[in-house]
């Protein structure tokens, strides 16, 4: 399945100058802080380190090879260009670490909502048009023995479970992440994902979403539409036998009805329609609130295939970007530096149409390190664009 792309384009010494992903980062937290308040210790006028040269070196230590540490950022910050283009002055250690702890990471979800809105629209099937489909899922990352407050039940005698739970929405049409939420590994996936329902939204999510009944009308109730993987043990009361076209088909489908879903009266679910898939690998059973004339049931197989796309993107940010070191170990600062791992995938994917390859990582962290020049940086974008668009013209 090929990722969305926008159109190739020479870049331009203009398009170079803005293409510097920290200087267009600072430009987006200025502009978030003008309209909401920092907190009042990094007002203080004893305080040196402000919170844009914080985020920015925070930033710069997870795109840069090197320095993943406390102590290699500070490090860091004492070299002459990291002082030019990224943070101004010297950062201790200490202080580095203390600044998580009163930051807000509301300030970074304002700033990952207005990239993420930045990002050119693509083209989809004109028949989705009048719901957002975005592909519903969490992702665990595993946290330190002493961050206590990230403990949870299971994991073997003497060794407890501790971790992060990432829950996500992707744009699956344009493949971009658009809201995010960052909790504790027990924190209820369902639970969280009812806190962000937007009404005109489309969501595609597994067989765990689709597990709690009740929550199907409360979708429908707030005007959302979804898609969802029913398991293979589930008890369908088949109401009506709906008719399979020959598209339906081609997308592997093999049935639909209208049915209600559950064992017994108390837990019935409100009226859905049941879409049967069969392929080579395996039998899918999908359940939907929307009607065959809204979204016929080869669309329906195709949305859940795009639901991969979230499983993708985790990949991408753990393995691609590296987010699994952790420079801070607070339940803030952990915050933030996911949040700062969702806006790099967003500032990267602005300059190259899509998330870019390990190839291109490594290229842009050549940049970084100065082994590659502007110039080499340009033509390895230029060169990744036109493989791009060769891609979606074969």
């Amino acid at each position: 399945m090929s990722a969305p792309t926008v159109e190739a384009a020479a870049l331009t010494e203009k398009d170079l100058g803005h293409w510097r992903i920290l200087q267009r980062f600072r430009q987006k937290l200025e502009a978030v802080f003008e309209r909401q308040p920092l907190p009042a210790t990094f007002e203080s006028p004893q305080r040196e380190l402000t919170a844009a040269d914080y985020l920015s070196l925070f930033l710069f230590g997870l795109l840069n090879p090197v320095a993943q540490t406390l102590r290699g950022l500070s490090q860091a910050s004492q070299l002459a260009r990291v002082q030019q283009e990224v943070c101004p002055r010297v950062v201790p250690r200490s202080t580095f670490s203390d600044a998580q702890h009163v930051l807000d990471p509301e300030l970074l979800e304002k700033v990952f909502a207005e990239l993420s809105r930045e990002l050119p629209p693509v083209k989809q099937d004109a028949r989705c048009d009048q719901w957002q489909w975005l592909a519903r899922d969490g992702s665990l990352f595993r946290a330190l023995p002493r961050m206590a407050w990230a403990l949870y039940g299971g994991g073997k005698k003497g060794a407890p479970n501790r971790a992060v739970r990432l829950h996500l929405c992707l744009h699956v049409w344009e493949d971009k992440p658009v809201q995010a939420a960052i909790r504790v590994g027990a924190q209820c996936e369902r639970a969280v994902w009812q806190e962000q329902l937007e009404k005109g939204a489309g969501y595609i999510g597994d067989r765990y979403f689709g597990e709690n009944y009740k929550l199907f009308q409360t979708l429908d109730q707030k005007g959302c539409a979804f898609v969802l993987r029913l398991r293979e043990q589930a008890v369908i009361h088949v109401e009506e036998e709906l008719a399979v076209s020959a598209a339906d088909r081609a997308a592997g489908v093999v049935r639909q009805a209208w049915a209600h879903l559950g064992s017994t009266p108390r837990y019935r679910s409100m009226r859905l329609r049941v879409v049967w898939i069969e392929n080579q690998e395996r039998e899918l059973i999908l359940v939907t609130n929307l009607a065959p004339v809204a979204l016929p049931a080869e669309l329906v197989s195709e949305l859940y295939r795009k639901r991969w796309q979230i499983e993708l993107f985790f990949r991408w940010i753990k393995c691609i970007l590296g987010c699994g070191h952790w420079l801070a170990e607070s339940s803030q600062g952990v915050s933030c530096q996911i949040y700062l791992a969702l806006i790099a995938s967003l500032l990267l994917q602005l300059y190259t149409g899509r998330r870019p390859t390990k190839r291109i990582m490594e290229l842009f962290q050549f940049y970084l390190l100065g082994w590659a020049s502007d110039v080499e940086l340009q033509s390895g974008l230029a060169r990744y664009r036109t493989e791009l668009e060769h891609r979606k013209k074969s």
